[in-house]
Parts: C-alpha cells; sequence; structure tokens
C-alpha cells in the first residue's frame, strides 16, 4: 500500500512534467485578443503629433500597428529598423512608457521616427490597460478597432514576414 502511493504520486508529477515540457514558453495569451481597444488618454510629446484613441477608430480602411516603447529599452534600439520597415507601408503609432521627453526625442532624432503619431504614457497607466508587462510590446489593431495580435518583446529581421502577412490577411 505504502509503495502504491509512492508510485502513483511519482507517476503524477512526472505526467505534469511532460505535459509542461510540451508547452510553447513564448506563447503568452492577452485577455485583449478579440477585444475593442479601450478608451485612453496620452500625454503629447514636443513637436510630434499626439497619438490618441480616435486614431484608432478614424480611416476604418487601413490596420494600425501600435508600439509600446521607450528610449531607454536596450530591446527597443534591436526592433527600431523593422519598425521602420514597418512603417513604410502601415501606420505605426508609439507609446512611450515612462520616459524622458527629451531623451525620446534625441533618441528619434537619432534612429529616425518610424511612426505617424506618438504619444506619452508618463504614469505608466495606459500601459496596464493594455496588458504590457515588458518593453517593447506590438499590438496590431484591425480596421474595427479590434486587438488581433499582440507580440511580446522586439520585433526581429525573421518576424517581419509573419507580421506582414498577418496584416495582409487582415486587410
Amino acid at each position: 500500500m505504502k509503495y502504491s502511493i509512492l508510485i502513483t504520486s511519482l507517476l503524477l508529477i512526472f505526467f505534469i512534467f511532460f505535459v509542461g515540457l510540451k508547452k510553447d514558453p513564448s506563447i503568452i495569451p492577452s485577455n485583449l485578443i478579440s477585444q475593442k481597444v479601450t478608451k485612453f488618454h496620452l500625454e503629447p510629446m514636443q513637436d510630434f503629433p499626439l497619438f490618441s484613441f480616435g486614431d484608432l477608430l478614424e480611416k476604418k480602411e487601413k490596420i494600425k500597428i501600435v508600439n509600446f516603447f521607450a528610449s531607454w529599452c536596450p530591446p527597443c534600439k534591436i526592433e527600431h529598423p523593422q519598425l521602420i520597415k514597418l512603417g513604410e507601408e502601415h501606420n505605426v503609432y508609439g507609446i512611450a512608457k515612462k520616459d524622458n521627453e527629451k531623451n525620446l526625442a534625441g533618441w528619434l532624432d537619432k534612429l529616425g521616427n518610424p511612426f505617424k503619431k506618438i504619444g506619452l504614457d508618463k504614469d505608466g497607466l495606459v500601459s496596464i490597460e493594455w496588458g504590457v508587462y515588458g518593453l517593447p510590446e506590438t499590438f496590431i489593431i484591425d480596421k474595427d478597432g479590434i486587438i488581433r495580435y499582440k507580440h511580446i518583446g522586439p520585433i526581429l529581421k525573421n518576424d517581419i514576414k509573419n507580421l506582414q502577412l498577418m496584416i495582409e490577411g487582415l486587410e
């Protein structure tokens, strides 16, 4: 009896372990997928056009890309060339999380500005509402203002093709 409980417990532990190995740790579910974007308010940034909630609802013929980033974020610098490439063909909007305007303006001047419009999330509350817990994070919003995809981490060169295909599928 004693050994049967031990063997059953060990089998249960191994079963849970092997089921866990089959799961992809890079897939992090988001409660916002297939949900309409909720209203938000961002602060303006110097001479850059202000990104607002209304921008996601106007021009229903276009897919929108919303990128949460910061000048102090090393992975954001890695993904920047890919955002510039995406910005050549699509509407890319930026939300700078807890960033300094002066540093951000210098960063965009140096690396280029891929964003159609930018807003400052000085207190981080908009990021929390969107479910952002690390930078960078990128959302694809369809023509009706519904979040269709969330990319966690920097967009790398090999991610561009998949993002382009996803966007084409929504257009």
